[in-house]
């Protein structure tokens, strides 16, 4: 442990293993409280619609309403928000809206088909999910840019109708989130959060109408919520805490990396911020700079609460086994801070976003660079992807077959389907090659 509680870790030492595996371990969130809780919630969502959804919002969010219909927040009134923002702050909004706009515009696909050269002409439609749900978190802080991340690659995708829900404790709206949704183009909004706003989404109440997938993060019970309804309702994923690993060399500036990795921890005290160099004296010129910096923070104690649990100024080798242990952490954030990124970018396999050179702050990425800040965290950059249009298209297989492409498709899958001991699906086929 260093002076300041982080811990400082060698990858040469014998027990690296064992202190990198208990470093990474995080507590379930998904314990029986949380599920049991979710579980109940669902249900009575299920059974009672607007009523349980009242009732849920006076007890969790402290806003009790007479009736449903006064949950949702009108076009006006976001429209106001939006036109009453001061200028920087509106202009600052608009930049980052353009440049997602910009970057996202670049992800649509489109449909596609060919001829097999046998009679059949083959592909694939791309068509727009219908309506979906956006959730907006609204606790210990508002996130307008997750709104314009979520709804501008829906746009683009072409979906019908966007729902936003965001809880807002004692009915105080937050004039940013309420600007952000008029600027994204969101077409109804409600003040509504937790898990029984999820289940309000996916199953649908008098009020607010079902949607076919929700995306956007929240605590462990919106998180609990859509793993738990995930196949009646499409989920973008199930956040975890914020992550980012920056590897770092000479070059780059001490005071400049922790605050990187400040900006990371001050989300919640889940979060965590690694640091990966070769270099002795930089992971202690940063530590010093920590030292100096954490006074000056608003949030310092969230920042350092997270730092204490889930943070690591770890010593490795080279910078290219600096690319191999953040593969093994597969970080939602990696920051390359490195004289020469271009080296090491192909090496790396598993990161949900990647930030090359000393002025590629992921704090940029977050706000307005372009590309999607919802990323896969907890490791799971493994196997999933930032957010983007794909997530809000379908794709559908098309087959056209020709009484020449039967005929030569027929005795393959005849044959195939025997074999499986299917043989209505043979005949099936058999009867299309008799003309």
């Amino acid at each position: 442990m260093s002076a300041n509680g982080l811990r400082r870790l060698d990858t040469k030492a014998a027990d690296f293993d064992v202190a990198l595996e208990s470093l990474l371990r995080r507590d379930d969130p998904f314990d029986s409280a949380v599920l049991q809780t979710v579980q109940g919630i669902i249900a009575d969502i299920r059974d009672r619609g607007d009523a349980a959804l009242c009732e849920y919002t006076a007890r969790f969010d402290d806003f009790k309403v007479s009736d449903a219909a006064t949950l949702e927040i009108s076009s006006s009134a976001r429209e106001a928000a939006f036109q009453n923002l001061p200028s920087s702050l509106r202009q600052s909004l608009e930049a980052a809206a353009k440049r997602i706009q910009d970057f996202h515009e670049r992800q649509k696909a489109t449909s596609w088909e060919y001829d097999d050269g046998c009679g059949s002409r083959l592909g694939q439609r791309l068509t727009p999910l219908e309506r979906i749900g956006v959730y907006v978190p609204g606790g210990k802080a508002a996130y307008p840019s997750s709104i314009l991340m979520s709804v501008i690659p829906a746009r683009i995708a072409g979906v019908t109708e966007i729902i936003m829900v965001v809880p807002t404790p004692r009915g105080e709206d937050n004039n940013l989130v309420l600007a952000a949704s008029h600027l994204a183009r969101v077409d109804r909004a409600f003040r509504i959060g937790g898990a029984q706003a999820v289940a309000a989404l996916a199953v649908g109440t008098e009020t607010v109408p079902r949607v076919d997938k929700i995306v956007g993060p929240g605590n462990a019970y919106v998180a609990a919520a859509k793993k738990a309804l995930f196949g009646e309702v499409g989920i973008d994923m199930v956040a975890g805490p914020s992550e980012v690993v920056i590897i770092a060399d000479p070059g780059a500036d001490p005071k400049w990396l922790a605050m990187d990795l400040f900006a990371q921890a001050e989300h919640d005290e889940n979060a965590q911020s690694i640091l990966l160099s070769p270099d002795t004296q930089v992971i202690n010129q940063v530590e010093t700079a920590m030292q100096q910096l954490l006074p000056q923070m608003e949030r310092r104690q969230i920042i350092e609460s997270s730092l204490s649990q889930h943070g690591a100024l770890i010593k490795v080798e080279s910078l290219a086994a600096a690319v191999g242990l953040s593969n093994r952490i597969a970080p939602e954030h990696l920051q390359l801070m490195v004289e020469d990124p271009e080296s090491l970018l192909d090496q790396v396999r598993h990161a949900g976003a990647i930030f090359c050179g000393y002025w590629s702050a992921a704090a940029l990425g977050d706000y307005c660079a372009g590309p999607n800040h919802v990323l896969p965290t907890a490791g799971t950059a493994r196997f999933s992807s930032p957010l983007g249009v794909y997530d809000f298209q379908k794709r559908t297989n098309v087959i056209w077959c020709s009484p020449q492409g039967a005929a030569a498709l027929s005795p393959v899958a005849s044959t195939l389907a025997e074999h499986e001991g299917l043989f209505a699906h043979a005949r099936s086929a058999a009867y299309r090659g008799r003309h």
